[in-house]
Parts: structure tokens; sequence; C-alpha cells
């Protein structure tokens, strides 16, 4: 009886260790770069006008920065100077701050 299951474990294992080289499942290829590029002064320009509307408020103010931030560039001066311009609006010195400090150069 041993001897038995000896034989059916060992065709068992025999089986199981072959390989299937016949078989070879598709590779899937994605394009991600279907989407308009955008050009460095349409950045520019495009948080110039969002940190430039005069019905801003300190939500969308600190929504903008945050996502300025997260693409995890500095800012040209030009957004700089428009989104500092939006908190002189507002009247927030601690937005204005935390933006001086985002952008801060340490040597």
């Amino acid at each position: 009886m041993f001897r038995a299951l000896s034989r059916l474990s060992t065709a068992g294992f025999r089986s199981l260790a072959r390989t299937r080289t016949g078989y070879s499942a598709p590779l899937a290829s994605r394009c991600y770069s279907r989407g308009k590029v955008e050009t460095d002064e349409e950045f520019d320009s495009r948080w110039v006008t969002y940190f430039s509307k005069p019905d801003i408020d300190a939500w969308e103010l600190r929504k903008g920065m945050n996502t300025l931030i997260g693409y995890d560039l500095v800012p040209e001066p030009k957004i700089l100077d428009s989104a500092l311009r939006a908190c002189r609006r507002l009247n927030d010195l601690a937005s204005a701050i935390r933006i001086l400090e985002a952008v801060k150069v340490n040597p």
C-alpha cells in the first residue's frame, strides 16, 4: 500500500515539475501618453489665472498651492507672485508665510 502511494506521489510530483513552454501570456502594452502635452508657458499661465481669480477664497488658495507643490517642482516667480497677491486680497498672512516656506531653498 505504501508502495502504491509513493508511485502516485512521484507521478504527481513529476507532472507538477514539468513546465509548459508552449504557453505564454501576451504582454499588455499600454500607452499613457495619449493626452495633450502642456508646455511650460501654458502651465504657468494656467496657474497664474487660477490664483488671479477675483473670487478665490482661502480654501481654493490652499488647495491650489497643495496641488502645485505636489507636482514636486519649484513654481515660477510669476506663479508665486499671483499666489502671494491672492493672499494679500484675502488678507491671509498665514497662507503667505506657508507659500514662502514651501519654496524656501536652504544652501
